[in-house]
This record gives C-alpha cells, sequence and structure tokens, in this order.
C-alpha cells in the first residue's frame, strides 16, 4: 500500500488542479491502502455555479491529478465513483496496485507543475491539426468527449457567451461574488489579479471578466484560440465528475505540447444559455460542461507568475 508520505506527496500535486475561481472545493481523506475525495459544498459560488456543476467538474478535475501523480509515484489508480448513494458528497474512492511509471506517466506529473490558465489573448499562431486531435482524444477514456467548434460556427457560441456577460454586468450577487473570489492580492484561494487581464469587448467571443485586473495582453489583436467543448452524453453528477477528468487530461496533455489554455464556464450556469449550447454548437447530442481555449503563446510573453492553493493539510479530513 503508498505511504501517508506517498498520498500526502500525490496530494500535492492534485490541489494543483484548476477549479472554478480557484475556490479548490474539494476534500481528502485517506485511510489504510485507499484516498477518498468529496465536494466541499460549502465552497460553491451559488451566484457564478447555482447548481455546483463546475464545482464537481473541478473535482473531477483533481481527481484526474491525483491518478497522475500516483502513476508518477509507482502507483495504478482503480477509482470507484460515486461509491455511497447516501453520501451525494462522496465523490470517489481511489484504491491502488503498485506499477512501475511509464515515460508518459512522467511528462504528464511534470505538466501539472507547468500548466497555467493562461487568460490573455493568442496571437494569431495555429495550433496544428494533430495536437488538437491528441488533446481532444484525451476526453474518451472517461465517457466524455471534447468538440472542436469550427470557426463557422463560432458565432453560435459567442451568442450565449455574450448573453451571460450582459445578465452578469447587472447581478449584484454575481458582482459581490466575483469581488470575494477575484482580484486578490495574497491569500491561498480565488483568482490574482496578476492573473487576470482586463476585459476585451472587442473580441467575438467574450472571457470571464474578473475583478482588479493586472496582466497584460501579450497582443492586441483578437484572439485566435481554438475552442473545445468537453461533454458527455448524460448530464448527471457522475458525469460531471468524469467530465473534470477528461478537462484535466486535456490540460495536461496540452500543457506538455507546449500550447496555452483556460477555461470558461460562464454561460454554462445558466439554464437556457446552457441549453443553446447544446442545441446549436452539439447539435443536442451531449450535455455541455465546460470549454476550453487552446492557443500557442510565444516563448517572447511575459511568464505567468503561479496561482496559489491551500495547503495540503488544510484539505484532508482526519480519519
Amino acid at each position: 500500500m503508498p505511504s501517508i508520505t506517498t498520498c500526502r506527496d500525490a496530494l500535492e500535486l492534485a490541489v494543483r488542479a484548476p477549479s472554478v475561481h480557484n475556490t479548490q472545493p474539494w476534500r481528502w481523506r485517506i485511510r489504510p491502502g485507499l484516498v477518498e475525495l468529496f465536494a466541499d459544498f460549502g465552497r460553491q459560488v451559488s451566484a457564478t455555479d447555482p447548481r455546483a456543476r463546475a464545482l464537481v467538474v473541478s473535482c473531477g478535475a483533481a481527481l484526474h491529478h491525483l491518478e497522475v501523480a500516483f502513476a508518477m509515484l509507482g502507483w495504478q489508480a482503480h477509482i470507484d465513483r460515486m461509491p455511497d448513494p447516501d453520501r451525494p458528497d462522496h465523490l470517489a474512492t481511489v484504491k491502488f496496485t503498485p506499477r512501475p511509471p511509464s515515460d508518459h506517466d512522467i511528462r504528464l506529473a511534470a505538466a501539472i507543475h507547468l500548466r497555467q490558465s493562461d487568460r490573455r489573448r493568442y496571437p494569431g499562431l495555429p495550433v496544428a491539426a494533430r495536437d488538437l486531435r491528441a488533446v481532444s482524444r484525451c476526453a474518451s477514456r472517461f465517457g466524455a468527449a471534447a468538440r472542436h467548434v469550427p470557426d463557422s460556427m463560432l458565432s453560435q457560441l459567442a451568442t450565449p457567451m455574450r448573453r451571460a456577460a450582459a445578465r452578469h454586468a447587472t447581478d449584484t450577487n454575481y458582482l459581490a461574488e466575483l469581488e470575494k473570489w477575484s482580484g486578490c492580492h495574497g491569500g491561498s484561494t480565488g483568482v490574482p489579479a496578476r492573473n487576470a487581464p482586463a476585459a476585451r469587448s472587442s473580441d467575438e467571443l467574450p472571457v470571464r471578466v474578473f475583478a482588479e485586473t493586472e496582466l497584460s495582453e501579450y497582443t492586441d489583436e483578437p484572439d485566435a484560440a481554438d475552442w473545445l467543448v468537453v461533454c458527455t452524453p448524460r448530464d448527471n453528477r457522475l458525469s460531471q465528475l468524469r467530465a473534470g477528468q477528461a478537462t484535466s487530461a486535456i490540460l495536461l496533455q496540452a500543457t506538455y505540447l507546449g500550447l496555452a489554455t483556460s477555461l470558461q464556464s460562464e454561460p454554462l450556469g445558466m439554464l437556457d444559455l446552457r441549453d443553446q449550447i447544446r442545441t446549436t454548437v452539439l447539435q443536442e447530442c451531449a450535455y455541455p460542461h465546460v470549454m476550453i481555449r487552446v492557443g500557442v503563446m510565444p516563448p517572447a510573453a511575459a511568464p505567468l507568475e503561479s496561482t496559489p492553493r491551500r495547503p495540503v493539510a488544510d484539505v484532508i479530513e482526519a480519519n
């Protein structure tokens, strides 16, 4: 069985996963031979994510980060999702068998340290088609899909995104919540001001606007990102967890390939706009959970500072 030290080392990497507003809405329990993941619904951002979909997706991303970390440390994870029907917050139980790490395991674990949410505009450098295929394929292992939105359909994605931004601009509860969780200086949660660029209304697809932004854009040209929509054939908590795992796999593979990424979910917290994306972009074939911008950021771009995380000791429950 992995030791307590090994489990804590793996959790140090797991908590590097992205989460909605960097709320880090997870709790972990280490028991002999296994690790348990729980959703921390006390960290739900209700105005942004009223049905806690993004919260569970965030936990799914952390679950995949944990799997990658244990693989690098010589343990194969066996995940039982939603193991207790009487505990909706108990999202997964993870057991382990020893397995030597592969080169791929080591590369993905290294990508955890390198991955960052780059919310800046991406210049007009094309993402190679083979790289888009490589990152999109990562979703299938988790019963999800990553649908690339072609240029001809970007306007159908832009419409609900603009509507979401317009609604949020006059929603006092949302704005108060955003002020609490963004524009941060110091602390271990929230979106730091240094990692968020100013609003850019000229872009065809507007991204979420955070409070007190300090990050300078690399380019003044329109954003040239490719867009992926992570989706599943069903729409329940298990699907949300799987979508989060798929999202993490996509982000780490993209990072390994040298691509820049950031997550977008603003319209998905509104039922009618989420349904609009499902109807138009996904042709009613799947349910959307998160959108991912993918692009190429030149080496000359200023490096981003690391986004803080809570100490692992703060997210581990006593047995």
